[in-house]
This record gives C-alpha cells, structure tokens and sequence, in this order.
C-alpha cells in the first residue's frame, strides 16, 4: 500500500506503508478540527488542533499533534494561541489469540513521556494500558487512557480521561477532527 506522508520515500513524497502498520492506515494524513477540554477544578475550553500520522516505510507511523485555544480571551490566553504539543510514534505488534496490539510512545514538551498498549478493532483503537514518565518539574499526571475512531462522516473522533493531581481518572480531552490531506 502507498500513502503520502513526509519522509524518505518515492519521487513525490508518496512511501510504502510497511506491512504491519495496515490496520493503522486509516490514519495516515493530517487531520484538523475542534475539540473539548477540562477536568476537575479546571473551567471547560475549546480548542483546535492538527494531528499528522505519516508513514516513511518503517514500521511505526509518525504522529505530531499540535493544539491552540480556541475560546475568547481568557486567563491570558489568546484565540489561536499555542496550548500543547505531542509527538511520537505508533506500532503494530501481533498479540495473543491473533489480536492486533498497538503500541504508542509519546513526548510533551512539558516534561512528561507516556508509553500506551492497546489494540484495534476495525477503525477503532482503544489505548487501555499506559505508563507516565514525568520530570521533577511535571504536572503530578498519573495515568491516561484514549479511544481513537472513525465516525459517522469519516471523520476522526477520540476522547482522552486522565488521572492527575490526586483526581480519579475522568473525563479531559475529546475532538472531532476532518482529515485536510492524505
């Protein structure tokens, strides 16, 4: 299978999905759209963002999301303005009983590493196991779990709930999003 994607490739940017990330490829592209945040304490917001999932032919897909504040002026925050950044890299490994098991490493620039297990159904992806790594300086973030899929339309939905600052695990994130390119 051939994707876009940016990379080492074929003339015209266009690379070789590796073989093992086939249940993924519903994913490769950029995606845009709004979403929804908050937590416990936290006043909601809505945001923007992009995510880009891009192949290379290796065998893990590229992932960089960038979000921005998409509410009125508020605690110093600005429409349009920066609000979080991740990076990092999907894979496919086979699991027990032929399940598909997707393993997900992730970075934020605010001191804070996770790692997800989970798996995928279909165009469904539940990431149900995950480790935080955080820095001395981190947000006191324990635990996260997401659910990634294709909705009604085509679009790409997913909601995030996280455990931190001594909450229990609840509702944070969730965004629809359009893919904008291949």
């Amino acid at each position: 299978m051939s994707a876009q994607g940016e990379g080492r490739g074929r003339p015209g940017g266009v690379v070789d999905l590796h073989a093992s990330l086939l249940p993924l490829a519903f994913l490769v592209g950029t995606w845009r759209g709004e979403g929804v945040g908050g937590y416990e304490g936290l006043e909601g917001f809505h945001y923007g963002q992009e995510i880009t999932f891009a192949a290379d032919g290796r065998p893990a897909l590229g992932y960089v999301s960038h979000t921005w504040w998409a509410d009125e002026p508020r605690d110093g925050r600005e429409p349009g303005g920066p609000l979080a950044t991740e990076t990092g890299f999907w894979r496919v490994q086979p699991g027990e009983d032929g399940a598909t098991v997707i393993e997900v490493t992730l970075a934020h620039p605010f001191g804070i590493a996770e790692i997800y297990v989970g798996s995928v159904a279909g165009t469904r992806i539940d990431l149900d196991h995950n480790v935080v790594i955080r820095t001395a300086t981190a947000r006191d973030v324990t635990r996260s779990v997401r659910l990634y899929g294709l909705v009604e339309g085509g679009d790409l939905a997913y909601a995030i709930d996280m455990e931190a600052g001594g909450k229990p695990m609840q509702s944070h994130l969730s965004a629809r999003l359009r893919r904008v390119s291949d």
